[in-house]
C-alpha cells in the first residue's frame, strides 16, 4: 500500500512518516508550497525554503522519496481570497479549516494520487476508524486526538467521507511529548523544531497589515457600551425571557436567584419543539448597537470663550477612540484597540461594517461578550457522518466548540428549515460570525457549520 505523507518540515509530520515506514508501508514524502508573498508576515522572507530544506533532510534520514509541488495558485484562490472576502464583510474566517478541506485533502490529495498514492497521511492529532453502515459500505469516523492538549480534530471539521476514506493520521494515538521523544531517538532533523503558528502555510502575521493588501484602512469610531444599555434593549430582554421560558418547569422553580439569567441547564424538548420558527431565528440574533446615537452641542471655552463642539452625555455609551477599519477587528479581540483609562481590559463586542463602527465593553464579564444561541444556515451545515444527520424538527444533545482548543460545551442542537440552531447550557464568550461551530458525540466529531451571525 502506497502512502504519501504531507511532509511540512515539522516534527509531527516527520514522525508520521517515520511510523508509517516502520510499519511497512510504501511511503513517499510530498512537500507543498502554498504561499510566496511575505507582506505582513513576522518571520523571515524565506521561511518556506527553510521548511523545505528540513523536510528534505527528514525524508533522506528516513529513507523515503521526496517530491515538491507548488499549490500557491490554488491556495490563494480557494483559501486566501475567501479569507479576504469574509473579513471585508465583517466576518472572521478560519483559513486552517479551509486549507484542510480545499488544499490538503483536495488539491494535495489529487496530486498525491497522480504520483501513485493510495492514501495521504498528515501529522494531525486526531484519530480515525470505520464501521459498516446500514447499506453495507464503510462509514469513516473521526475522533479527538489522544493528546487533549494538542487535539486538532476541529481543523478537520469540513472533511467528507470521500476525503476521510483516503486519510491517515499516524500520530493521533500519541501524545506530543512522545512524538518529540520518537523524533529525538531517531535523530530526525525536525526533532526540536518549534511548532508552526499563525495562518496555515502563511505563518504568523500582523493581521491588519496582511489584510491591507486588499482591504483599505478607513477611520471610524470606537464606542464603549455601558451596562445600562442592556436594561432597555428589546433584543436583550427577549433573549433573556425566551431562554427562561424554555427551561423545564422544575428548573425554573429552583433557579429564581437571577445569578444564571442566561443559563439553560437543560431545555424542555417539548417547549423547544413548540417554539415558533420566527422566534428561534430571533433568539439566535445578536444584540446590535446602532441605536446608540450621539448628539452634539456647542459650548464656549477659555478666556476668549471660543465656541467648540462636543458630544452630549449618553447613558448608554461613549465614543472613546478611533480605529483604522472595522473589518480589521473581531469579536472578543482585546489587543490593538489602543484605548486607555479603564480599570479592566476592553474587548470588542460587535463590529458594524456599514457604519464602520467598533463597539467595545469593559471587563471579562461584559454582557455584550456572551451569547447562548447561534445559527448555521442550511447551506453551511456539514455532516461528517451523513448517515446520522438530523431530520427536520429534531433536537439532540451534543458537545460543541466554537473555536480551536476551546473545551467542549454542552448544548442542545435543533434542526429547523431555516438552519441548525445551537443553544448552549452556559453562555458562550465571543461567538464570532464566520468561525466554525463543531459538534461532537462524546469524542467523535460528527458535524460542523459556519456561524451565521
Amino acid at each position: 500500500m502506497k502512502v504519501c505523507v504531507g511532509l511540512s518540515g515539522g516534527v509531527d509530520s516527520s514522525v508520521a512518516a517515520l511510523l508509517l515506514k516502520r510499519a511497512g508501508y510504501d511511503v513517499f514524502a510530498l512537500f507543498m508550497q502554498n504561499w510566496h508573498d511575505t507582506a505582513g508576515t513576522l518571520h523571515g522572507d524565506c521561511e518556506w525554503e527553510e521548511d523545505r530544506f528540513v523536510a528534505e533532510m527528514v525524508a533522506r534520514k528516513i529513507g523515503i522519496p521526496f517530491y515538491f509541488v507548488d499549490l500557491s495558485d490554488e491556495y490563494r484562490r480557494r483559501v486566501v481570497d475567501y479569507m479576504f472576502d469574509e473579513y471585508s464583510k465583517g466576518r472572521t474566517p478560519n483559513p486552517d479549516v479551509l486549507c484542510n478541506r480545499e488544499i490538503k485533502f483536495d488539491a494535495f490529495l489529487n496530486c498525491a494520487m497522480r504520483l501513485g498514492a493510495d492514501y495521504v497521511a498528515t501529522g494531525h492529532y486526531c484519530r480515525k476508524d470505520s464501521i459498516i453502515g446500514a447499506d453495507g459500505k464503510p462509514v469513516y469516523r473521526i475522533f479527538a486526538g489522544a493528546d487533549s492538549n494538542k487535539d486538532q480534530s476541529y481543523f478537520l471539521c469540513q472533511l467528507t467521507q470521500e476525503q476521510l476514506a483516503r486519510a491517515m493520521f499516524p500520530i493521533g494515538d500519541i501524545e506530543k511529548p512522545e512524538v518529540r521523544r520518537i523524533a529525538r531517538e531517531a535523530d530526525l532533523p525536525s526533532a526540536d523544531k518549534k511548532d508552526s503558528q499563525g495562518i496555515c502555510f502563511v505563518g504568523k502575521v500582523d493581521l491588519p497589515t496582511f489584510l491591507q493588501q486588499k482591504l483599505k484602512p478607513n477611520e471610524g469610531d470606537i464606542v464603549e457600551v455601558y451596562d445600562a444599555f442592556y436594561g432597555q434593549n428589546d433584543q436583550y430582554g427577549f433573549i433573556r425571557s425566551t431562554l427562561e421560558s424554555l427551561k423545564h418547569d422544575d428548573i425554573r422553580k429552583n433557579d429564581s436567584s437571577g445569578e444564571r439569567e442566561f443559563s439553560v441547564p437543560e431545555l424542555s424538548p417539548e417547549k423547544l419543539a413548540a417554539l415558533d420558527e420566527d422566534l428561534i431565528v430571533r433568539l439566535s440574533e445578536p444584540v446590535t448597537y446602532e441605536g446608540i446615537r450621539f448628539e452634539t452641542e456647542t459650548y464656549r471655552a477659555g478666556k476668549r470663550h471660543v465656541k467648540k463642539t462636543r458630544y452630549k452625555e449618553n447613558p448608554y455609551g461613549k465614543i472613546i477612540g478611533k480605529h483604522d477599519g472595522a473589518q480589521f477587528y473581531t469579536i472578543g479581540q482585546r489587543k490593538g484597540l489602543n484605548v486607555g483609562g479603564h480599570r479592566e481590559p476592553v474587548f470588542v463586542i460587535s463590529t458594524d461594517i456599514v457604519t464602520n463602527t467598533i463597539y467595545v465593553g469593559e471587563g471579562y464579564s461584559h454582557k455584550g461578550l456572551f451569547r447562548s444561541c447561534l445559527r448555521i444556515l442550511p447551506e453551511d451545515v456539514h455532516w461528517i457522518r451523513p448517515d446520522i444527520r438530523m431530520t427536520l424538527g429534531e433536537t439532540r444533545r451534543y458537545r460543541v466548540r466554537i473555536r480551536y482548543r476551546q473545551p467542549l460545551q454542552d448544548a442542545t442542537v435543533v434542526m429547523r428549515s431555516s438552519g441548525i440552531f445551537i443553544l448552549f447550557d452556559t453562555p458562550q464568550r465571543g461567538i464570532t460570525p464566520g468561525q466554525f461551530a463543531v459538534w461532537y458525540d462524546n469524542e467523535e466529531m460528527v458535524g460542523s457549520g459556519v456561524i451565521y451571525r
